[in-house]
């Protein structure tokens, strides 16, 4: 057990799974047999629990790879002094060594036998490694031992076998010395406990409400809070992140209901919960059977570390804090109202976006002037450009308002509200608070077309516009949240099956901007963006291949590659498929390193084969096509599929004569091209 101040929620799930990871692996470099390996843990304390533990290593033999055997014997088969130093460092006799082939060689090999070590010796040895290697992703110092961690280390257990025959793995970190000794709840007496055996751990922990098991936690705080809710006729609204960061949170949960005065139900619903969750992590509480969007209750539940002892103080005092949250709320938005939404706008000039990008109030302007570019591309009706429009203007300004200061998750919800307290058209204000939409992954799209194009126009100018300038993500960095701008970019086409040149879209973003945008960049843009596109289809169940083959020719479309996708995937299905592919493949095979296209003369046909050929690619060349389509693609080239076959079987492609050679090529080269702009099937399994 690793005791701990409270570590922040992220970190505890961040150590659990390193540890989830890194124990087995460790037991079983230690050559310590075991069963089953439970990592649990709480805000202050992680835990590793190995059952059934070999109590001693095995002994090992080992053969190990010495010098190569010319260079250990000389040409009278003496050991020289490269054989006797390899077999002095492992401890054998160099009458013992022997020459092995090994690794395509010959080499001197010495039988290496290592005694296994007592389970406590190695142990003592490697639990400092295994606590050392858990990284965070901040990390703080706390003593003179220089240790780094998530939070300070106060306590190290660690215990070997059962009952009375547990023993200390005695070894030393951070400054302190492992014991026996663990902690309970914080002001619960006994605070710290000397125990015997695990079982005793347990059942100490058991005692005290503590919960060790994260999914145990949660399971028990959802049925306090549902009952709670029960009470009042009411509900809890599905939050997993909220569950899951209360979960992480507490060590033994004991739920709490406390109120609130109806008169703060005046507020905008979203500012409520916001409140709630933000600031106290509390859960709201709606009405059974509401819709979405219906007006909470008065009610609000908190999780709170112990048991029920001085309940009715703790929500005495949780509900003035409320109460306190929300008067700061209605304050906010009383002084917001008190002008247009639209008088926010030139305070947006003192919100940098990127300082070579300029202010909020530049990025404003350059999303308004991309939405007219966008519009042709995103099929906008004049009535919607209107909407847009005024939207795009609009969109940044509740930046400026003090309730989302204050609460920056608020955006675009209060603009929507402000809008409509301003006399803008519901639809102005809809597309104002959908155009961040989606927010998150699983999250809704936009459900009308102005509040998609004013949301691709933005997602758009911070991508190119932060490429352009250098700032493109790396590693695990991504301060401009850049990934979740392509990725909602992504969703929303794929959810519209909006047909959109992203090429199109990028050069139009890139003229707007302040700084230079080279083709480079706005290249490196549009992959980045494909390559969130790839990743959603293959976690929808797709062949990497068959997602591969069409981003190579449709990348640029996500909705029509994400059709074009579906199409291929059924087709590589079909029992057929394999004399469809191999007969394509054989026409680009033999014509994809040819350089310059090769001009087809009917006139200087000599075989019948050529003709069959050219008729049946004149018949695949005319049938009617989507751009795209892979059904169209392959419904024409099926019928080619037995000619090509008599084609290779009766002629020689690379005939001697020029121009039957070049006719050959060319009808071949144009067979190839019927898959252009559709996939590049040389990316297929079995091409």
């Amino acid at each position: 057990e690793i005791g701990t101040e409270e570590l922040p929620a992220a970190d505890m799930e961040a150590a659990l799974e390193q540890l989830r990871l890194r124990a087995p692996v460790l037991l079983d470099e230690l050559r310590l047999e075991h069963s089953a390996v439970q990592i649990s843990g709480t805000p202050r304390r992680l835990v590793v629990y190995v059952e059934n533990l070999s109590t001693h290593q095995p002994d090992l033999e080992q053969v190990v790879k010495g010098p190569p055997a010319e260079r250990a014997f000389d040409n009278l088969g003496q050991p020289t002094r490269a054989a006797e130093g390899f077999a002095r460092s492992k401890g054998v006799a160099v009458g013992d060594l022997e020459v092995r082939e090994m690794d395509g060689g010959r080499y001197v090999a010495a039988l290496v036998h290592s005694s296994g070590r007592p389970a406590g010796a190695v142990l003592a040895e490697a639990l400092p490694e295994l606590v050392a290697g858990l990284r965070f992703e901040k990390s703080m110092r706390w003593n003179s031992s220089n240790v780094a961690f998530s939070r300070p280390i106060r306590w190290l257990l660690a215990l070997l076998g059962e009952g009375e025959h547990s023993q200390v793995v005695s070894f030393s970190y951070a400054g302190l010395q492992s014991g026996r000794t663990t902690r309970g709840l914080r002001f619960k007496t006994p605070s710290e406990i000397s125990v015997d055996s695990p079982a005793a751990y347990f059942q100490f922990l058991a005692s005290q409400g503590i919960l060790l098991n994260p999914q145990q936690r949660q399971m028990a705080i959802v049925d306090q809070v549902q009952a709670l809710a029960s009470e009042v006729k009411g509900t809890i609204p599905d939050d997993p992140g909220l569950l899951a960061e209360v979960t992480d949170l507490v060590e033994a949960p004991a739920a709490l209901r406390g109120t609130f005065a109806p008169e703060y139900l005046k507020l905008p619903r979203e500012v409520l919960i916001s409140v709630m969750k933000k600031h106290q992590r509390y859960f709201p509480i709606v009405p059974n059977n509401s819709a979405s969007g219906e007006q909470l209750l008065p009610y609000f539940i908190a999780v709170r570390n112990g048991d029920e002892e001085g309940l009715d103080l703790v929500t005495e005092g949780n509900e003035h804090v409320i109460r306190a949250r929300f008067a700061d709320a209605n304050f906010f938005i009383r002084e917001d109202r008190k002008k247009p939404l639209e008088d926010y706008l030139p305070k947006l000039a003192t919100l940098i976006f990127q300082t070579k990008l300029g202010s909020m109030l530049d990025k404003v302007q350059r999303i308004r002037d991309l939405v007219m570019d966008l519009a042709p591309l995103a099929g906008l009706s004049p009535e919607d450009l209107a909407i847009a429009s005024r939207a795009a203007t609009l969109c940044k300004a509740d930046l400026a308002t003090s309730m989302v200061v204050e609460m920056t998750s608020l955006q675009g919800t209060m603009g929507r509200y402000y809008a409509l307290d301003s006399g803008e058209s519901p639809a102005v204000a809809q597309a104002i608070f959908e155009h961040y939409l989606p927010r998150t992954t699983g999250d809704a799209s936009p459900t009308a077309r102005p509040g998609l194009v004013v949301g691709l126009a933005d997602r758009l100018d911070t991508l190119a516009g932060l490429f352009a300038v250098g700032l493109a993500p790396s590693g695990n960095k991504d301060p401009f949240a850049q990934r979740r701008a392509a990725l909602g970019l992504v969703q929303n086409l794929l959810a519209w099956k909006l047909d959109f040149d992203l090429r199109a879209a990028l050069t139009a973003a890139a003229g707007h901007l302040p700084v230079t945008a080279s083709s480079e960049s706005q290249a490196a843009v549009l992959d980045f963006i494909v390559e969130r596109l790839r990743n959603s289809l293959l976690e929808l169940g797709y062949r990497y291949d068959v997602v591969d083959a069409v981003l190579a020719a449709q990348g640029a479309n996500p909705a029509g590659a994400a059709q074009a996708v579906a199409g291929l995937s059924r087709w590589v299905s079909r029992s057929e498929w394999n004399t469809i592919l191999p007969a394509y493949a054989r026409c680009v095979r033999i014509t994809r390193d040819l350089e310059g296209q090769f001009a087809v003369d009917v006139q200087a046909f000599c075989e019948a084969a050529e003709t069959e050929l050219y008729q049946a690619l004149l018949a695949a060349e005319a049938a009617p096509r989507q751009p795209g389509s892979v059904d169209d693609f392959l419904e024409a080239f099926l019928p080619l599929v037995p000619v090509i076959n008599r084609f290779f079987d009766t002629v020689l492609v690379m005939a001697e004569e020029p121009q039957q050679r070049s006719n050959r090529l060319g009808m071949l080269q144009r067979i190839a091209g019927l898959a252009s702009g559709v996939a590049d099937m040389s990316r297929l399994e079995g091409f």
